[in-house]
């Protein structure tokens, strides 16, 4: 059970809907803050350069890292869109060895490894790898979708929003976003 309760309806409502997923409801607790937070990742999803499979890999790999399980039971559908697959995803428990992910994939999976394991291991030879398949501001870019994916993904995690999520993720234990009978697909304007 969530660890903040929902906002009220009427303060969730005029921000996200009468629909809204669980998560939206307990942002809506600070409507400023809530709405804030969704208009920048609008923008970061609809200025993005960056292929939307790759931003599901990592931000699946990250949500792996934090443990956060309600950011790994879902798929958002840009990278549904995109070609991400469930055998995709299982490219996850070990990128550097899988077959199915591209060199571009695997540098920004390496980054965002470091980054949400360990970020004082970031190094010039880390962002040497990325250069080579990224542009700068698409490694900045890449950046921002990583500071994102670490930080909420770990207040995600601390909120404990696992009602409603498919059994796989209500589990104890280590939680992999691969290996799961049933996820959550989202699309549309609030796929964060």
């Amino acid at each position: 059970m969530a660890r903040v309760d929902p906002a009220p309806a009427a303060q969730y409502e005029p921000l996200f809907g009468p629909d809204a997923p669980l998560r939206q409801r307990i942002y809506a607790q600070r409507p400023e803050l809530a709405e804030a937070f969704a208009a920048f990742g609008e923008t970061l999803r609809e200025q993005a350069t960056l292929p939307g499979r790759l931003r599901e890999l990592v931000r699946l790999r990250v949500a792996f890292h934090n443990q956060c399980r309600s950011c790994m039971a879902v798929r958002y559908g840009h990278g549904l869109e995109d070609g991400l697959t469930e055998e995709l995803v299982c490219s996850l428990e070990k990128p550097e060895e899988a077959s199915d992910l591209t060199e571009a994939e695997r540098a920004a999976i390496a980054y965002a490894d470091v980054l949400a394991t360990d970020h004082h291991a970031v190094s010039d030879e880390t962002f040497a790898a990325l250069k080579e398949h990224f542009t700068q501001p698409e490694i900045i870019e890449l950046c921002f979708n990583v500071a994102l994916f670490v930080g909420f993904g770990r207040m995600a995690m601390s909120l404990d929003m696992t009602d409603g999520l498919p059994e796989g993720f209500k589990e104890d234990g280590l939680i992999t976003p691969w290996e799961q009978d049933e996820v959550i697909e989202v699309g549309g304007a609030t796929d964060r």
